[in-house]
């Protein structure tokens, strides 16, 4: 949706005070705060259209470039005074559509607000700017022998206040939590520009938990630009095995046994047939003849109890028919052992242009089940599909690969992931573990919440964001406005 003089305000009315062109909006952008700051024009609409959830996309009118608080608070309150959608985006790499300016407006990005505000070593906690890429915090306390546990794929670029909007995950929460366990405070302009500060140094503090709305609210409930992280111990062990199996049903069986005898690895991933072939032509890896899967196990804590759990491990293993085993002798040998697990996805753009990855949960005796589905309904639609995912707590990650340019495949694509999501509701499980639901998934509440659950978090979100300014059309269905637009993000596959 662009938005212009006198033309229909999502909110309802007429905007008489909006800007009349984009080049006017920008303008006045550029005055708030400085013209280096601000972008516009088809190249900055075109690519900042979507984010990695690549099927549904709407142009910003303009993006803007903070680099404090404050100046995220001043392009807060013009936008509301002007009645201007706003959207905050970290580096773009969500997986549900959960910075697409749904309605226009202004992109809020904070790929400037990078810098380690404070590192308090003794209290083991960290302050740093939203738009710092996740691993950079690891990097930044390593010689002090700690680091930031949650570790998504996308590490390396995905930012802090991202993690925070999606309430991200990673192969290493299996033991370690999700990242709304590792927050403890933020900073946070709200929906009309002020700022509030919302936790601190120290975790559980009295008074009603508003972080925990903040963290996984996906943006919607105001723009986060700091946060205290909370930063754990290095282990002073760890031990990576990578283990190979003939049948999918051997390595899901696996999974299970290993969490029934009382072992939590740091790490427990399954990868299938589709993402190995991927790995090798991407990297050159080989894997066993005869691979139909692997599973990556990580242990980690004290060398006694790291030696004992691999021990276990090997043995359950082996018990399930394991093809090889094959276990790091050194650092150099366990980064190359994760190299599948962290770059398949984008290894994936070697068989396909176009990949939606979904992320939804079941319990994990399900396993099997679902995976058999999973392949029965892409095999139906006629698309491809290859699966990595958190085995250890049930959290898939079916990658369906296509040609976005071929309507059709995007229709079949869109089609498959909703069949998926709604059988991962029937046994249990959720339509997402830690991509958000951003507009990808919003349709799917109404099969997980029943009326009264979704009423009782619209009034949750009412608290901060009363309006349809801020982040508008996402997670909660049915938002006015929304629904008429939500055919146009998506029009080259409807």
């Amino acid at each position: 949706m662009i938005l212009t003089h006198q033309q229909e305000n999502p909110i309802g009315g007429t905007i008489p005070n909006m800007p009349s062109t984009h080049a006017e909006l920008a303008k006045a952008l550029e005055r708030l705060l400085t013209p280096e700051a601000v972008l516009s024009g088809a190249a900055a609409e075109r690519a900042y259209d979507c984010d990695a959830y690549t099927v549904d996309r709407s142009n910003p009118t303009a993006v803007v470039l903070p680099e404090s608080t404050e100046e995220v608070a001043k392009v807060v309150r013009w936008c509301c005074d002007n009645n201007v959608p706003f959207t905050a985006r970290g580096a773009g790499t969500g997986l549900s559509g959960g910075v697409l300016a749904a309605l226009g407006g202004v992109v809020i990005s904070t790929k400037r607000m990078t810098r380690i505000l404070e590192i308090d070593v003794e209290n083991c906690c960290l302050l740093a700017q939203s738009g710092i890429a996740n691993k950079r915090i690891s990097e930044a306390v390593k010689q002090f022998g700690l680091h930031f546990a949650p570790d998504p794929s996308s590490q390396t670029v995905s930012t802090i206040g991202g993690n925070i909007g999606e309430n991200s995950g990673g192969p290493h929460t299996l033991k370690y939590g999700i990242t709304v366990q590792h927050i403890l405070g933020v900073t946070l302009v709200d929906p009309r520009g002020e700022i509030l500060k919302l936790g601190g140094k120290l975790a559980g503090g009295p008074g009603y938990d508003f972080l925990g709305l903040i963290v996984g609210g996906e943006g919607t409930l105001g723009v986060v630009t700091e946060a205290w992280v909370k930063l754990v111990p290095v282990p002073k062990a760890v031990a990576t095995a990578l283990i190979a199996y003939s049948t999918i049903g051997d390595a899901t069986k696996t999974v299970a046994d290993i969490i029934a005898a009382g072992t939590i690895p740091a790490a427990l991933e399954m990868m299938d047939r589709g993402i190995l072939q991927a790995v090798r032509l991407a990297f050159g890896l080989q894997y066993p003849e005869g691979a139909e899967a692997l599973l990556l196990i990580e242990c980690d804590g004290e060398p006694e109890t790291v030696a004992s759990e691999m021990e276990i491990v090997k043995q359950i293993c082996t018990r399930n028919n394991a093809l090889e085993i094959r276990v790091a002798a050194d650092e150099a040998e366990r980064a190359k052992l994760w190299v599948a697990r962290k770059k398949g996805i984008g290894a994936m753009g070697r068989i396909a242009p176009s990949i939606v990855t979904h992320d939804g949960v079941i319990p994990r005796s399900k396993l099997p089940e679902m995976l058999e589905f999973v392949y029965a309904v892409a095999k139906r639609q006629q698309i491809g599909v290859a699966n990595l995912f958190h085995a250890g707590d049930g959290n898939l990650h079916p990658c369906f690969y296509f040609d976005d340019r071929d309507p059709d495949q995007i229709r079949r694509v869109i089609e498959a992931g909703e069949e998926i999501l709604t059988r991962c509701i029937e046994l249990g499980g959720s339509v997402s573990g830690e991509h958000g639901i951003g507009v990808e998934k919003i349709d799917l509440m109404k099969l997980m919440f029943a009326p009264e659950d979704l009423e009782l978090q619209a009034t949750s979100k009412r608290i901060f964001n009363d309006a349809m300014l801020c982040n508008p059309c996402k997670v909660l269905p049915n938002q006015k406005s929304c629904v008429e637009h939500q055919k146009r993000w998506r029009g080259t596959g409807w």
